[in-house]
């Protein structure tokens, strides 16, 4: 997949690239232009669909405060008539009373104290109805508000109600049956309510009855039943057992898909928070849609508020794209525009480019006619003398190539044979042995072993052992003119005599040394080598006059700078390769951690060391991975 995309990048890049300057101009235009334009366009409308989701939420989550301030009311209201329903001690002790009633007292009862309770219903209009469920079976039942208890002990919510000593219990019920069975057609009322239940115990304990105070839903949740509703959203209620309550009026849920399932496993699905309120986000069929829910505590049940977020969607989405739609016209008017300005910008750019063809077809005489200031007038004036240069050049190769080829043939008239020198050599060491001159014979020895060394340059690397080598015939020949008072020591372990480095890099050292501390005594010259990490540090170190500690520091400096100063260099003669000509070329072929410095003090003698790359060579192969490359 990565190669895929990277050959599509390659392939687009390619065909930009075979496009007119022109054409590419344009394209940057439109793409700096529209690219940013898009961007902010997203962003901003992103930033206020967020805020029109956030306001919706708002107005949804005060719809349900005012709702659950309708619930606070209309509980109260029915727990205050519950109270003043029971609050006559003479119900209570009729409820109590183990033998039968006369007839004047039970009218009495009827007609003076349950009348108040029908009172209290008629002077609340939202609450539907007051019913007293007596225990006492010697009590006589009174319609509409007293009747016997095994009317409803069947009833599912009469064991919970019997259970909660004394305490309020709210009870959702879609219908109503019907408790007297011989009134036909009333055998269920099918109007959703809620009721409130609470046990009578008098005295302590002692189980009298229960009182029943029933509201319609209509009345109870007064916005969720309202004619007027909202089209893009419907509050409903989730009570305890998972039941959905909600208008039918308003079929907004229904018309969209949004069934009871599907919230209640949203609802299983968020786990909302029994102590508080939120709101989350679904989708059904492709619609969003936004819940904010409250919990009432006392009913153990959710207020639920959904809404549509298509209509906000699409009003930002449609706003957006117009926004857009607008920029794009307006970019390709500015496009157009640019195009043909452009063509008139760059047409002396065109006359330049035919120019350049000319010459690339060999015509170096041309006029070009371009004058004036800008980018392209002083192009212009640079290539009419590029062209002047180029004819320069020209007429000096041929000259060069004259004279080269002279110069050739006079080479080739004076030229020495270097196996000559070598087989001259030879005979007078010969001749020195014969007339047994050993110290002639080892001087042309040596003088020929370092005349093969520096003639034959098939390679800038060598073995360490080639190199020490070399230093000893140098040394050698040193001794000749400075009686012998040159001691050379090497102490290299056996495994870094073949270690690989540059040709020539150790010897301009010793150089350095025998000019600069010789002196009028002896000079002991050591060359050490230890590995340290990846790399090996060889030291050449002698026991001569040493060096001022600023001019080491001025030294050192001036290797790293490429220049080295007067009192280490070897430049001015001999073979030419100073301290900071080895140092600059170890850093060329190994690497900038690699290279050469000087320590010294005055009286104690120098210190040269050299850091290179630890490469071994075995039988002409390198045993570092690293150094195969370089052949």
């Amino acid at each position: 997949m990565l190669r895929y995309w990277k050959r599509r990048r390659e392939r687009i890049r390619f065909r930009l690239e075979q496009l007119t300057l022109q054409k590419r101009l344009v394209i940057a235009y439109i793409l700096i232009m529209l690219l940013p334009s898009l961007l902010i366009s997203m962003y901003i409308f992103k930033g206020q669909t967020g805020n029109a989701v956030e306001e919706l939420r708002k107005n949804h989550e005060y719809s349900l405060e005012i709702e659950q301030i309708n619930l606070k009311n209309n509980m109260e209201t029915m727990k205050r008539a519950a109270e003043r329903a029971l609050v006559d001690r003479r119900i209570i002790e009729y409820l109590m009373e183990p033998n039968t009633m006369s007839v004047l007292d039970l009218i009495d009862l009827d007609r003076i104290y349950l009348q108040n309770i029908v009172w209290i219903q008629y002077n609340n209009p939202s609450i539907e109805r007051i019913q007293l469920f007596a225990s006492n079976p010697m009590t006589n039942e009174m319609m509409p508000v007293l009747l016997h208890e095994s009317r409803v002990r069947n009833d599912p919510w009469y064991k919970e109600v019997m259970n909660s000593d004394e305490k309020d219990v709210w009870i959702f019920s879609r219908s109503t049956r019907e408790l007297i069975q011989n009134r036909p057609g009333l055998e269920e009322d099918f109007k959703p309510k809620i009721s409130l239940y609470r046990e009578r115990q008098y005295p302590q304990g002692t189980h009298v009855g229960i009182l029943q105070v029933d509201m319609l839903l209509t009345n109870f949740f007064p916005n969720t039943f309202s004619p007027l509703q909202d089209e893009q959203s419907q509050m409903v209620v989730l009570d305890l057992q998972g039941d959905i309550i909600r208008n039918p009026a308003n079929r907004f849920l229904e018309q969209n898909g949004v069934d009871d399932e599907t919230l209640r496993e949203q609802f299983a699905i968020l786990e909302p928070d029994r102590e508080g309120k939120g709101n989350f986000k679904f989708s059904v069929r492709g619609v969003p849609y936004l819940g904010v829910y409250a919990y009432v505590e006392p009913l153990g049940a959710y207020m639920l508020k959904v809404a549509s977020l298509k209509p906000v969607y699409d009003g930002i989405n449609d706003a957006r794209n117009r926004i857009i739609l607008a920029n794009v016209m307006l970019l390709a008017i500015l496009a157009i525009s640019t195009y043909y300005l452009n063509a008139i910008i760059l047409k002396k750019l065109h006359v330049l480019t035919d120019s350049m063809k000319r010459v690339r077809q060999g015509d170096f005489g041309i006029d070009l006619d371009i004058r004036g200031g800008g980018e392209v007038g002083d192009l212009a004036h640079h290539f009419r003398k590029m062209l002047r240069k180029i004819n320069e050049l020209i007429a000096d190769a041929v000259n060069k190539q004259a004279a080269a080829k002279e110069a050739e043939l006079a080479t080739l008239k004076n030229q020495i044979d270097s196996h000559f020198l070598y087989n001259t050599l030879e005979n007078i060491k010969m001749m020195a042995e014969i007339n047994d001159q050993r110290e002639i014979s080892n001087a042309l020895t040596s003088l020929g072993g370092m005349m093969r060394y520096n003639m034959r340059w098939t390679s800038e690397y060598v073995r360490l052992r080639d190199e020490l080598t070399h230093i000893g015939n140098y040394v050698s020949i040193a001794n000749i003119r400075f009686d012998d008072r040159i001691c050379l020591v090497t102490d290299i372990p056996d495994p870094y005599l073949n270690l690989e480095l540059l040709k020539m890099s150790l010897q301009p050292v010793v150089e350095n040394s025998i000019k600069h501390g010789l002196g009028d005594a002896e000079l002991t010259i050591e060359i050490r080598a230890k590995k340290e990490d990846d790399a090996v540090l060889i030291s050449i170190v002698d026991d001569g006059a040493g060096i001022a500690p600023e001019q080491v520091r001025e030294l050192n400096a001036r290797i790293e700078r490429g220049v080295e100063g007067e009192s280490r260099d070897a430049s001015g003669k001999g073979n030419g390769i100073g301290l900071a000509n080895v140092h600059s070329r170890i850093q060329m072929h190994f690497g900038k951690e690699y290279g050469l410095r000087v320590d010294s003090e005055p009286g104690r003698g120098t210190r040269v060391t050299l850091r290179i790359p630890c490469l071994i060579l075995n039988g002409g192969l390198t045993a570092n991975a690293e150094a195969a490359d370089r052949g």
